[in-house]
C-alpha cells in the first residue's frame, strides 16, 4: 500500500512517485532472487544512479539533488520498503558522502565529489574494527605519518558494501586518546588493502559485509579528511544522520510488513469470516499501524530539525530507537498473524522479520541510543 506523504513541494511529490516507479520496476521483481541466493545485484545502483537517487540530500552545485533530508528520507523508505539490503546501502553510501561534504578541502571536493554524488561511484563507512565497535575511542587501526602521507596498518570491521565500494571512509588512529582519530578517504584499489570474506549474515543477504586489512597501505597526505584528530568529531556527525537513515529503512520494513499482513488478514477466513474482523486480530494490526506511523513521525521530526539548522542529535537518537524496536516489533507480529505461513520462506514476513534485527544494532545499538539520550538529558 503506498504511503500517503505530507510533502512540502511538488518537485517532493515527483521524486517519491519517481521512487516508486523505480523500486517497482527494478527492485521488486529480483528481490527475492538475490536474497535468496545471496547474490550481489549487479546494475542495481548505477540505475538508482542514474535516476538521481544517490544523491539526494546533497547541494546542487556539486551536482547533489538538493532535496531536505525530510525528503531524502522518506525516498529511503519507499527503497527499504522494496528491498532493505539495497536500502541501507544506499544510507550508507549518503554517510560516506557526508565526511568529504562537511570537512573536504574545495580541491577534495572538486577532485571527488562529482563522482560520488553522480552515481558512478559507490561509498563505504569504516569506523568499526573487530575489538571496537560502539566504543569508537578505542580504535587501533593506525595511520603512521610517513613522507608525503601516511602508512596504514590494522583491521576494520563490519563494513557494509566492503570488497566491492568504489571508496571508503577510513577513520585511523593517529595519535593519543579519543583526540588521535583522523579520518582518511581511501580508494578501493589502495596497495596494501585487501578485504575479507562476507561475514555470514542472518539476514541483508544481496549486499556484502566484510572485515578489511590495511598492510602498510599508503595514503598521501590529501586523503585526509579534515584536521589531524579531528576523526571522532567527524564521524559522530556523520553518524546522527546515519541514524536518521537507519530510521527511515526500519520504517519501510515494518510497513511493508504490515501491508503484507494486512493483505492476508483479509483473504484469510476463519471461523466464516475474515480474520481481519475478529476483535483480537484487528487491534493487533491496529496496534501494528500505529507503531509504523509512530515511527515514521520521530525520523520526520529529527530530519526536519536537522533541515531548520537546530540541534538534532538527541531527536536522531530517538528516532533511530523508536523506529528500529518498532520494526522489529511489526515483524514479529505480522509473522504472528501468517501462523504457520509466516514462517516459511513461501512468504517474505520471515526475510523482513530477521532484516528488522540488524536495524536495532548498526549505527550504534539501542543500548547506545539510550546513553545518546540520557546524556543529553543530564546535559
Amino acid at each position: 500500500m503506498a504511503v500517503d506523504r505530507l510533502l512540502p513541494t511538488t518537485e517532493a511529490r515527483d521524486l517519491i512517485a519517481l521512487t516508486r516507479d523505480v523500486a517497482d520496476k527494478v527492485l521488486a521483481p529480483i528481490v527475492d532472487e538475490h536474497e535468496k541466493n545471496e547474490t550481489y545485484p549487479d546494475g542495481v545502483f548505477a540505475a538508482l544512479g542514474d535516476a538521481g537517487l544517490l544523491s539526494l540530500p546533497y547541494p546542487e552545485e556539486w551536482g547533489g539533488g538538493g532535496q531536505p533530508y525530510e525528503v531524502y528520507l522518506q525516498v529511503l523508505e519507499e527503497l527499504a520498503a522494496r528491498w532493505a539490503s539495497v536500502a541501507v546501502a544506499v544510507s550508507v553510501h549518503s554517510l560516506a558522502i557526508h565526511p568529504l561534504m562537511a570537512f573536504g578541502t574545495q580541491e577534495q571536493k572538486e577532485t571527488w565529489l562529482p563522482d560520488m554524488l553522480g552515481g558512478s561511484t559507490i561509498g563505504a563507512y569504516s569506523l568499526s574494527e573487530p575489538q571496537a565497535g560502539s566504543d569508537a575511542a578505542a580504535l587501533a587501526c593506525k595511520a603512521t605519518p610517513v613522507d608525503g602521507g601516511y602508512s596504514v596498518t590494522g583491521a576494520k570491521a563490519w563494513i557494509t558494501h566492503g570488497g566491492i565500494a568504489d571508496f571508503y571512509n577510513l577513520f585511523a588512529r593517529t595519535g593519543d586518546g579519543s583526540k588521535g582519530i583522523s579520518c582518511f578517504l581511501v580508494a578501493k584499489d589502495t596497495e596494501g588493502l585487501s578485504f575479507g570474506r562476507p561475514e555470514e549474515k542472518m539476514g541483508l543477504h544481496a549486499v556484502p559485509t566484510t572485515s578489511a586489512h590495511y598492510d602498510g597501505a599508503f595514503l598521501p597526505t590529501d586523503r585526509r579528511i579534515g584536521d589531524e584528530g579531528q576523526g571522532l568529531q567527524i564521524a559522530f556527525s556523520a553518524l546522527d544522520s546515519g541514524r536518521l537513515g537507519i530510521a527511515a529503512v526500519a520504517v519501510g520494513l515494518a510497513q511493508a510488513a504490515l501491508d503484507e499482513a494486512v493483505a492476508y488478514a483479509k483473504e484469510r477466513t476463519t471461523f466464516g469470516r475474515k480474520i481481519i474482523d475478529h476483535q483480537g486480530l484487528g487491534f493487533l494490526l491496529a496496534d501494528m499501524a500505529a507503531a509504523v506511523d509512530s515511527a515514521r513521525a520521530t525520523y520526520l521530526d529529527a530530519a526536519r530539525r536537522r533541515d531548520a539548522g537546530l540541534p538534532y542529535s538527541r531527536n536522531a537518537s530517538v528516532a533511530k530507537l523508536v523506529a528500529t524496536d518498532a520494526a522489529m516489533k511489526v515483524t514479529t507480529d505480522a509473522v504472528q498473524v501468517l501462523g504457520g505461513y509466516g514462517y516459511t520462506r513461501d512468504f517474505r514476513l520471515e526475510r523482513y522479520m530477521r532484516e528488522a534485527k540488524i536495524t536495532q544494532i548498526f549505527e550504534g545499538t539501542n543500548q547506545i541510543q539510550r546513553l545518546v539520550i540520557s546524556r543529553h538529558l543530564a546535559g
